[in-house]
C-alpha cells in the first residue's frame, strides 16, 4: 500500500491551522492560567503554533516549486542511476493543487527531449521518470533502436563509451542531445509507429531496451504530469559510500 505524503501533508496543515486560527478567534489560551500547569488544549495550541508554519512551508515548496524523488530503476540509465536522488520542479508545466492535481495556473508545455516524472495512468499512487519523444499530434517511429519523428530520422551515433558493459549512443533530438544505453543497436523491443493523441506525449526511457514506457503503458495525459526532472541532489545506495561526484548534477 502507497502512502499519500500531499494528503497527510495537506491534511496536518489544515488542522494546525483550523487550531491556531480557533485559539486567535475563540480560545485565546494565551490569555488563561498563564500561571497553572498546561492542560491538553493548551498543549495542542502551543503544538499547533510551532508546527504550522513549518507544516505550511514545506507543502507550498513541496507542491509549487521543487519535490525530491528518489531513482528506484535503471530505466533511465545512464542519465540517471539506481540511488540518484534528484529534484522536480514543480511549476514548469503549470501550478496544480495538491492532492487534487488540479491544474490552476498555465506555466509551459514539456519540450521535446525534457526528463519529467508523472504519474502512472493505470495507477497514479505511482511516479514514473521518463523522457519526452513526442509531442502531441507527432507519428513517432522507433525501429531497430531509431527514432524517426514526423518523417525525420533523429542523429544517433556511438560515443565510444562503455556503461555497465554496454555501448553508450548519443542522439540528438531537435537539437538537444543525451546519451542513451543501446544493447544490441541491430534489434529493439516493441519496434512499431506511435501516433500521439492531443494532449498527450509519448515517452521513452533512455535504456531503451530495460524500460517501461509509452511502448507499453501508452501515451501519457498532460493531466498526470507531476513536473521536470532538473537537477540531481544525491547519490545514496545503502551499504555504499555516496558518490559526491553526481551531487549538483543538471540532468540533460
Amino acid at each position: 500500500m502507497s502512502i499519500n505524503l500531499a494528503l497527510i501533508l495537506t491534511l496536518l496543515t489544515l488542522a494546525s491551522g483550523i487550531v491556531v486560527a480557533m485559539d486567535t478567534l475563540v480560545w485565546k489560551t494565551a490569555d488563561q492560567n498563564s500561571r497553572s500547569a498546561p492542560g491538553v488544549l493548551t498543549m495542542v495550541v502551543e503544538y499547533s503554533r510551532s508546527f504550522f508554519p513549518v507544516l505550511i512551508f514545506v507543502l507550498v515548496i513541496r507542491s509549487f516549486i521543487f519535490e525530491p524523488f528518489r531513482i528506484p530503476s535503471g530505466s533511465m540509465k545512464p542519465t540517471l542511476i539506481v540511488g540518484d536522488f534528484i529534484f522536480v520542479k514543480k511549476f514548469s508545466y503549470g501550478l496544480r493543487l495538491p492532492v487534487t492535481e488540479t491544474k490552476f495556473i498555465e506555466t509551459g508545455q514539456p519540450e521535446r527531449g525534457d526528463v519529467i516524472v508523472f504519474r502512472l495512468p493505470s495507477n497514479p499512487s505511482i511516479n514514473y521518470i521518463k523522457r519526452v519523444i513526442g509531442l502531441p499530434g507527432d507519428e513517432v517511429s522507433f525501429e531497430r533502436q531509431r527514432l524517426t519523428i514526423n518523417g525525420e530520422l533523429m542523429n544517433f551515433a556511438s560515443n565510444g563509451e562503455i556503461f555497465e558493459r554496454a555501448p553508450v549512443y548519443i542522439e540528438d533530438l531537435d537539437g538537444r542531445y543525451h546519451q542513451t544505453l543501446i544493447h544490441d543497436p541491430n534489434r529493439s523491443k516493441q519496434d512499431g509507429v506511435y501516433i500521439v493523441p492531443e494532449g498527450q506525449y509519448f515517452v521513452m526511457g533512455d535504456n531503451r531496451d530495460r524500460s517501461k514506457d509509452s511502448r507499453y503503458i501508452g501515451t501519457i495525459p498532460e493531466t498526470y504530469l507531476v513536473g521536470e526532472a532538473v537537477r540531481v541532489w544525491m547519490h545514496f545506495v545503502p551499504w555504499e559510500m555516496p558518490d559526491w561526484g553526481r551531487i549538483g548534477m543538471k540532468i540533460e
